[in-house]
């Protein structure tokens, strides 16, 4: 029965435009719910209001979880219920809440962060630096389009940002020449992938639709490709996807112990930073 339902899940979530990380975040909620109640056929989602509520009040008081997990597990299950089985929630779900946790963040001073930089090569590097100088969180910095980045007027365009919303930062004049550089190299890799009949990239809701040619021009390629071609699970296209967080988290972690920094650094900590060196100026 999951199985069938997570196929229903992912359909729908793909014909509402999420994201693939969301839709695979939403399936793993559903999955876990119908675990744990041990659920074999549809009949057992009846009740959906005291299900959710018990359910979301195990994850407060056996599994400890922060406020922002239980509400993900809502959001999931709701979404369930509204979309996939078309049963609106009517009731009030009261459950247990999560504690609230208040998080000092970490925030690095300007000579940490310039060891930590500085012990880093390559696109991560570069990355990272883009992280400190335009405030940017890491899943925006690798969704980049060449076009996002204005070198005149020294500005950076986020698109589809936190809450699927559009902003505009500052782009560092420091970073306009290694850029240029970097930028040249992602061209050659596109002309490549263009003479072996490839080339084109994924673009957001119908865009591909209203700009037919638009997904093989280079003013839409990632600013930070993949390594290699990937097949689209969605639509089994191949194309160049956007480099995974992964392998710049890592580089981030082995920086920050070769700088002997001794803070709890993540690829986030460098957007804290950067909002606290605005303050500071």
């Amino acid at each position: 029965m999951s199985s069938k339902i997570l196929d229903d899940m992912r359909d729908v979530k793909r014909r509402r435009h999420y994201s693939i990380r969301t839709k695979r975040r939403y399936c793993e909620w559903v999955k876990r719910f119908v675990l744990h109640f041990n659920m074999k056929s549809r009949n057992d989602l009846t009740e959906g209001e005291r299900k959710i509520e018990t359910y979301l009040t195990f994850l407060a008081r056996d599994r400890n979880v922060a406020p922002s997990t239980q509400n993900q597990a809502l959001n999931a299950l709701v979404f369930l219920y509204k979309h996939v089985l078309k049963q609106p929630l009517n009731e009030k779900i009261n459950a247990e809440r999560a504690a609230t946790k208040v998080k000092i963040p970490v925030v690095l001073t300007r000579d940490e962060t310039k060891r930590i930089i500085g012990v880093m090569t390559g696109i991560h590097q570069l990355a990272v630096k883009l992280l400190y100088g335009s405030g940017l969180r890491i899943i925006e910095c690798l969704r980049l389009r060449v076009h996002d980045i204005d070198f005149v007027m020294k500005s950076l365009t986020v698109r589809s940002g936190k809450g699927d919303k559009d902003r505009v930062t500052t782009f560092p004049p420091s970073l306009q020449a290694p850029y240029e550089a970097h930028l040249g190299r992602v061209k050659i890799i596109h002309e490549g992938d263009l003479v072996n009949g490839y080339g084109e990239v994924y673009l957001p809701h119908a865009l591909t639709r209203k700009y037919p040619n638009a997904a093989r021009q280079r003013q839409w390629q990632y600013v930070f490709p993949a390594q290699s071609l990937s097949t689209d699970p969605r639509t089994g296209i191949v194309r160049r996807h956007h480099l995974d967080p992964s392998p710049i988290n890592k580089a981030i972690a082995n920086a920050v112990r070769t700088a002997g920094v001794q803070k709890l650094v993540s690829a986030h900590t460098f957007r804290h930073s950067f909002a606290t060196a605005l303050r500071l100026t």
